[in-house]
């Protein structure tokens, strides 16, 4: 083939990384870059289990009315605060995305993979000490370490996919991406259940009524002493706090990671170094190859921002970036919401019939449920089928039914609130389900696996960083519409959540499959695609039959893939 003459075919490396049996290195990498996203996902959520609990304490006559006090509420954050306060961590996972994406192409993989975890830990410590002599001080100096919390955070996106999917085979390379991510399914369960433990514990030693016992009991009908201080103060330190146990745990580890050997050989331009890293960790024989590394470089010498990345990759990332920031649009929505769904779903009560902590315990017990049956298996679904599915196939169908879930569930919000709440929970169980096992893990995954080695990371940084921006669109956005709980703003959150999915579904067909090839054939560095990409004519230089369905903006489905490679 031609294709093959130019570029000298694969390098012995990479063929042996693409061909390994699966073994424990390969098992300790996804722990290892998974704990990473355990702790992601606590550090990012475990904040919707005590947002109420910190306008109960910080905020507690924001919500009084001292003239007709049955129509007075516990405290809750001003809404531009409680947008920071939720917010302010996402914006910060966005910058830390770009940022360290950047430099994971530039530096190198292993050499800021270590700056992520320790930021994320020292941050999350940091957050739970945030002290003032006022509610102000207080919330401020959470939102300064909360932002650059979630720059570590950021960072952790690009590079533990990218480092996965470059040490990865190529017939479970969907499976272990996809099974780093589904750590994040883990940290929103101990999410819930650490602040369940925190404030069952303080609540089981610091007994205290319930806000409307507070003003009613009290003369000058103060709710002070609903808020249970000053146990209810350390509860939601000490669950900010525990974030950074994971990270601490596998920071030693991580940094005795070796570079990954596609970076060291297409990149660095060491194909002895490579082998030499890779032969330590994996039980395979591999031959270095420095002069066939010249005939790469030579095919792929060209930067993010030029005309030949756009040919080739162009559509690829606009479909991988407009998927995840539509998708994390709904995803968060639903995180950061759900302590104003649960009250409909009878998971939780009142909020002026119970104590803070009390409050507390009631919102991580009903997102642990959740999660536990919704959200996790999903993850590990997708796990269990994404290299025989594809990535396409199970984004296309869990874009489609959260998409429909929603938009039932915004018609017959009322019905199903008042008169169906099995059925409202199986629907909102649903539709965490199929967003984890559809576009919330393939959106990940994906961006990891169509992009040259030598803008891997970025481009990934460029679509997680999409992604956030629709987290963010979500967190002040959707979340105004819902604050207050109040019906009809939910109905209509949920309608536009299903438009959004929809689109999502669209915009899916920007986006090939990757399933079953080579890092190096998907992305055109072997020399065998170089007619790729969305503004090639079809049936290009290289292009096969699949390639010209893959790429004419229409991607093979699973089945056509399979078949041509058996061809």
């Amino acid at each position: 083939m031609a294709g093959a003459e130019a570029g000298g075919g694969n390098l012995a490396v990479l063929d042996a990384l693409d061909s390994a049996r699966t073994q424990m290195y390969h098992m300790k990498a996804i722990v290892i870059a998974g704990m990473g996203f355990f702790t992601d996902a606590y550090d990012l959520f475990c904040i919707s289990t005590v947002s109420k609990l910190l306008g109960r304490l910080y905020y507690p006559y924001e919500n009084m009315d001292y003239a007709k006090l049955e129509d007075s509420k516990p405290g809750t954050l001003p809404m531009s605060i409680n947008n920071m306060v939720i917010g302010v961590a996402l914006v910060g996972t966005l910058m830390g995305q770009l940022v360290f994406g950047y430099f994971g192409d530039k530096l190198g993989r292993k050499r800021v993979y270590g700056i992520t975890l320790v930021l994320m830990a020292a941050c999350a410590i940091a957050s739970g000490l945030s002290f003032g002599s006022s509610a102000r001080a207080v919330i401020g100096t959470l939102c300064f370490f909360r932002f650059w919390l979630g720059f570590g955070i950021g960072g952790d996106y690009p590079l533990s996919a990218t480092i996965m999917s470059e040490y990865s085979n190529k017939k479970t390379r969907g499976a272990f991406i996809a099974a780093v991510f589904a750590m994040q399914g883990v940290g929103i369960i101990f999410a819930g259940l650490v602040s369940m433990i925190v404030s069952g514990l303080l609540l089981h030693y610091n007994h205290a009524p319930s806000f409307w016992e507070a003003i009613t009991n009290d003369p000058n009908h103060d709710p002070v002493a609903s808020a249970q201080k000053p146990a209810a103060d350390y509860m939601w330190r000490i669950v900010l706090m525990i974030g950074a146990l994971p990270a601490l745990a596998t920071f030693y580890w991580r940094m005795k990671m070796p570079e990954t050997a596609r970076y060291t050989a297409l990149i660095e331009g060491n194909a002895k170094q490579a082998a030499s890293d890779m032969e330590k960790v994996m039980d395979v024989e591999i031959q270095a190859e420095q002069d066939k590394l010249a005939r790469y470089k030579a095919a792929n010498d060209y930067p993010l921002l030029s005309a030949e990345f756009a040919r080739r990759h162009g559509m690829h990332l606009i479909g991988t970036a407009t998927t995840w920031f539509l998708l994390d649009i709904a995803f968060y929505s639903q995180n950061l919401t759900q302590k104003d769904i649960f009250p409909a779903m009878k998971l939780t009560s009142a909020a002026k019939d119970v104590n803070a902590l009390t409050e507390v315990f009631q919102i991580s017990k009903a997102m642990f449920l959740v999660a536990l049956l919704g959200t996790f298996p999903g993850y590990w679904v997708t796990v269990a089928l994404i290299d025989k599915m594809g990535r396409y196939l199970i984004q296309l169908l869990g874009f489609f039914m959260m998409s429909g879930f929603m938009l039932i569930m915004g018609v017959m919000y009322e019905n199903l609130k008042e008169h169906n709440h099995a059925i409202f929970a199986l629907l909102y169980a649903l539709t965490f389900f199929f967003a984890n096992f559809g576009p919330n893990s393939t959106t990940f995954v994906l961006p990891a696996e169509l992009f040259p080695t030598r803008v891997r990371s970025t481009c990934h940084a460029i679509s997680a960083a999409s992604g956030k921006a629709g987290a963010i669109v979500a967190a002040y956005g959707v979340q105004n519409l819902t604050l207050k709980g109040d019906v009809k703003y939910i109905r209509k959150a949920l309608i536009i959540l299903s438009i959004t999915n929809m689109l999502g579904f669209f915009f899916t067909f920007l986006v090939p499959e990757t399933m079953g090839r080579s890092l190096e054939e998907i992305s055109g560095e072997d020399g065998n695609n170089a007619g790729t990409g969305p503004a090639a004519p079809a049936g290009g230089p290289g292009m096969g039959a699949a390639d010209v369905s893959r790429d004419d903006k229409m991607p093979v489905s699973s089945t056509e893939w399979q078949s041509s490679m058996h061809a």
